[in-house]
């Protein structure tokens, strides 16, 4: 099971590298060679959003007991990828610009602001996205701790009640037993 998630991590780290690679490369290209490289990273953006479904496969398949390592690698490779997506919106945001501002001969400073505002729009949508999902992993092992606790609670319920069940019998036991030595000390003082 490991080997075939290492696997995933050593093709979503070259992945990973190919598209930072290409994402620098975008604001430098010419126009025809720029087009053709955004709809190659959105190629290669896909290819690793279905390698972190893959990995994330594997880690539910992993028994609890073991699975935080993995929970923990998977969560910094979720938080790569939102990196990744933000850089090449980021990248996207300019290309567009350019390629606008040609075909309008604008000069781009109106639309500048614009831009900055979309960005940070955009960050703190991901910023909240990402509590989100830190929230919903919390509720997640708090309810699988929750679970554990009642199961638990009820191994111990069960030993409380074979105790008691055990007591009962010894009660009935010495009960008996009392009786029984009631009736011989009394033959022997009437004998």
């Amino acid at each position: 099971m490991s080997s075939d998630f290492e696997g995933y991590e050593q093709d979503f780290a070259v992945l990973t590298a190919e598209i930072t690679s290409k994402i620098a490369r975008v604001p430098r290209l010419p126009p025809d060679e720029k087009k053709q490289m955004v709809a190659n990273v959105e190629k290669q953006l896909e290819e690793a959003k279905e390698l972190l479904e893959q990995m994330d496969l594997e880690v539910r398949e992993i028994p609890p007991q073991s699975r935080g390592m993995y929970s923990n690698r998977m969560r910094s490779y979720k938080q790569e990828m939102g990196k990744l997506e933000t850089d090449f919106k980021r990248s996207r945001i300019a290309y567009s610009d350019e390629v606008r501002n040609e075909l309008l001969g604008d000069d781009g400073n109106s639309s500048e602001n614009q831009r900055a505002h979309l960005l940070d729009n955009t960050e703190r949508l991901e910023r909240s996205s990402r509590r989100l999902e830190a929230g919903y992993q919390i509720a997640v092992e708090t309810e699988q701790i929750g679970q554990e606790m009642l199961e638990n609670l009820s191994h111990d319920r069960e030993k409380i009640q074979r105790a008691r069940e055990r007591l009962r019998e010894t009660d009935a036991n010495l009960g008996k037993s009392s009786r029984i030595l009631t009736g011989m000390l009394r033959r022997f003082v009437l004998f």
